[in-house]
């Protein structure tokens, strides 16, 4: 099973627009990022989003990027930046199919890090705007980075 860990891409501050849309640059740089993941055969059975609008946008631009279709993307619960990263963990390792969950920090570095190691303030992968991490599920269950993109990394 692959996981694929997504920050969202830049949003507007909150004083711009509350409901913090992405910004030109961070759609453009969402958009990169998934034409790259098309590549390299990203293909989640689900894109989970918090529901924010820059996370839902992200995820949007991630689907068609990488040619997913219609119904794959969801808003769910517990994806919020403070929210408890152990039910997701749960969720996570029950499950067979490869996923991807756009959202936020800190609770992405906290759930890779609690899976890596199982230690949640590790801090074991350092995240930003429209960056994705790949981790595999090993034999033992455990699990390993299989592979880290960011923005600068992609030449179209």
């Amino acid at each position: 099973m692959k996981l694929h860990l997504m920050q969202h891409g830049e949003a507007k501050p909150e004083s711009e627009d509350p409901e913090r849309p992405l910004t030109v640059r961070g759609e453009e740089e969402v958009k990169k990022v998934a034409l790259r993941a098309g590549n390299l055969s990203v293909v989640p059975s689900k894109i989970f989003h918090s529901g924010k609008l820059r996370a839902k946008q992200t995820a949007e631009i991630m689907a068609k990027g990488l040619k997913s279709p219609p119904g794959k993307v969801e808003a769910v619960q517990g994806l919020n930046p403070n929210d408890d990263v152990k039910p997701w963990a749960e969720k996570i390792r029950k499950g067979k199919e490869d996923l991807m969950i756009v959202g936020h920090l800190p609770f992405l570095e906290k759930l890779a890090s609690y899976l890596l190691c199982g230690n949640e303030d590790s801090r074991l992968v350092l995240f930003r705007y429209g960056a994705v991490v790949c981790l595999e599920q090993k034999e033992d269950r455990g699990w390993a980075v299989r592979w880290f993109l960011t923005p600068e990394m992609v030449i179209l």
